[in-house]
């Protein structure tokens, strides 16, 4: 019997539902600074589920907050089409609209209103809204609801922006790179409340990220972009599982073992040894279940201590990388 753990239970699972987005064959061409164009996004195509967290991850200029800009109704495609919920970002922008939430990676609020009137304002704007109370409840903010957005420290702030987008009560909430720059403790906060957007609200949630730990914990399916174009989409398990990358096995040991005892134990294909100022080593292994306990048989054997032993299953990072690459980007 195979043991998931907490993540891989919820991430592994893709919740029923109809399309909430559709994306097909897009592309947004720019004018190139220096000469002739660029495609920002090139021929991308997919669906979100209704009901699911969606994850759009990406480095630095690989088209994702564009794609979401599109399909928010922000920016028009020099081709291909986008709609949510069946309704065309573009020829049915109004409507498409008023069933959506969206979350900047940059905002502005009028300075001189507080928490409660801005809420009461951006409702203003839609035939249906939340009381703002209610919205600030929700994040903890309620206290704060006579405050000045200026007043606000980075995760509050955060977390407004996200209620705010709320307002509307939409059935799909965009968020883009919404913990960045924040604390641990306040990411922390932050997916909580998104979690609880998604199961306890049962609004569907598209989100670009930059943190592999986030698209890991809080995504259902995973879109991983780069130039513009969808080089893997999957649950986080399943990227993982078609990696095919062997486990690591790190630990430090009292003594040099250079007799090439490490390259021989069962399911071991690669040894390294770092360069750290002690006796540390790194063992790629098919099967860690094989190669521990064979590595302290050979403690025992060689009367060497084995000190600081972790085993390092492959990550969504190393997924990240394979499919990416390793270069620097502008």
């Amino acid at each position: 019997m195979t043991i998931l753990t907490e993540t891989e239970q919820r991430t592994d699972h893709q919740p029923p539902g109809d399309n909430a987005v559709q994306v097909s064959n897009l592309v947004k061409t720019y004018q190139h600074p220096e000469d002739g164009t660029f495609n920002a996004v090139d021929g991308l195509s997919f669906e979100v589920a209704a009901g699911e967290v969606f994850g759009i991850l990406g480095p630095n200029g690989a088209g994702k907050s564009t794609t979401l800009e599109i399909i928010e109704g922000l920016q028009a495609p020099t081709s291909g089409s986008t709609s949510v919920f069946g309704l065309d970002s573009q020829a049915d922008n109004a409507a498409m609209k008023t069933r959506i939430g969206v979350q900047l990676q940059a905002s502005s609020y009028f300075e001189y209103l507080t928490l409660e009137e801005l809420l009461s304002l951006f409702g203003s704007f839609y035939p249906k809204a939340l009381p703002a109370q209610e919205l600030l409840d929700k994040v903890g903010l309620l206290g704060k609801r006579k405050a000045l957005v200026g007043q606000l420290s980075g995760g509050q702030a955060q977390r407004f922006s996200i209620v705010a987008a709320m307002v509307n009560d939409p059935d799909i909430v965009f968020l883009d790179e919404p913990t960045t720059g924040l604390d641990p403790q306040a990411r922390r906060n932050l997916w909580d409340l998104i979690r609880s957007i998604n199961e306890n609200d049962a609004k569907t949630v598209v989100m670009t990220t930059h943190y592999m730990e986030e698209a890991e914990e809080l995504s259902h399916r995973v879109a991983i972009i780069d130039a513009g174009q969808i080089q893997a989409l999957d649950t986080p398990v399943g990227l993982v599982n078609e990696l095919a990358t062997d486990h690591s096995v790190v630990f430090s040991s009292s003594g040099a073992i250079t007799d090439g005892s490490l390259d021989e134990l069962p399911a071991v294909t690669n040894v390294e040894q770092r360069s750290n100022g002690v006796h540390s080593y790194a063992l790629a292994t098919r099967s860690p279940q094989q190669t521990v306990p064979a590595l302290f048989q050979l403690a025992a054997l060689r009367r060497f201590e084995i000190d600081g032993l972790a085993v390092n299953a492959p990550t969504l990072e190393d997924v990240f990388l394979n499919v990416t690459g390793r270069r620097l980007r502008d």
